[in-house]
């Protein structure tokens, strides 16, 4: 109920007409007027009628506007919870002594620490180790895939895709220059130029690979030769000499003694 609505239904409450029969309109599903108060309950259909019972007895300013203005949907409290039974609150009583009895045989006895996997299996990191150095790779290229394996793959997939774009090209290049030709002309211009592009790249693919081979095939019959250019001897005292050289300690006596030879 709105402001406007407690004055139009007090207004009717002292009227003398028979306007006041909207006080007990509706059945027992609808809210009771006899108490009008702000916030309590009351459907639509009282409202209209107290709106049209306000106009008969010349109370033209209660629009029905001004009577819905600052309502809301009536939202009804929840139910009080139902008082709980003898048996409930027994049972309840039982589980609570139940609980506070295990609870108290606990911490009076209390269970043995629970055994960990380390203790009870105390071999077992041996165990993980031995079985892990007999399953090692004999060898180092199966440790897993390194920089190599994946360069090459990305070579070969642009290599594909190479491929797939060219004979695509050809195919689509084909089809548009011969449009005025007949559709199974043109099919099979299209798919012979497509199967040519193939071959040639398939050929020069493969004379590619086969020069490699010869090269590394090259490089395999030359005879790498290792030769001696300089020998250095390393003393505690002296700096390192090539052999055949002089020291650098001789080449500064002989020159301070050139020196003053020079001056004297």
């Amino acid at each position: 109920m709105t402001p406007s609505i407690v004055e139009g239904l007090q207004i009717l409450s002292s009227s003398r007409f028979e306007e006041t029969s909207v006080l007990s309109l509706g059945n027992n599903l609808e809210p009771s007027l006899q108490e009008a108060a702000i916030g309590n309950p009351i459907s639509h259909a009282q409202v209209v009628d107290l709106w049209k019972a306000l106009n008969r007895g010349g109370h033209r300013g209660y629009t029905l506007e001004r009577l819905l203005k600052g309502s809301f949907v009536y939202v009804p409290p929840p139910p009080p919870k139902p008082e709980p039974s003898d048996e409930y609150k027994a049972l309840m009583a039982r589980l609570r002594r139940e609980q506070e009895q295990q609870e108290y045989e606990r911490m009076t006895n209390p269970l043995p620490p629970m055994e960990t996997f380390s203790q009870r299996f105390p071999n077992s990191t041996h165990m993980a180790q031995a079985f892990a150095a007999v399953n090692r790779p004999s060898r180092e290229a199966d440790m897993g895939d390194d920089d190599v394996t994946y360069s090459d793959v990305h070579r070969q997939l642009m290599l594909i895709l190479n491929f797939v774009a060219s004979i695509l090209g050809v195919a689509a290049t084909l089809w548009i220059v011969a449009r005025w030709w007949s559709t199974p002309a043109r099919l099979f211009l299209t798919l012979g130029g497509s199967l040519l592009v193939g071959v040639a790249e398939v050929a020069v693919y493969s004379g590619y690979v086969w020069h490699l081979s010869q090269a590394k095939k090259k490089d395999k019959t030359l005879k790498e030769v290792k030769q001696v250019v300089q020998t250095w001897t390393v003393s505690p005292e002296d700096d390192p000499v090539a052999v055949g050289e002089k020291s650098r300690k001789s080449e500064i006596r002989d020159t301070t003694v050139r020196r003053r030879q020079k001056h004297s």
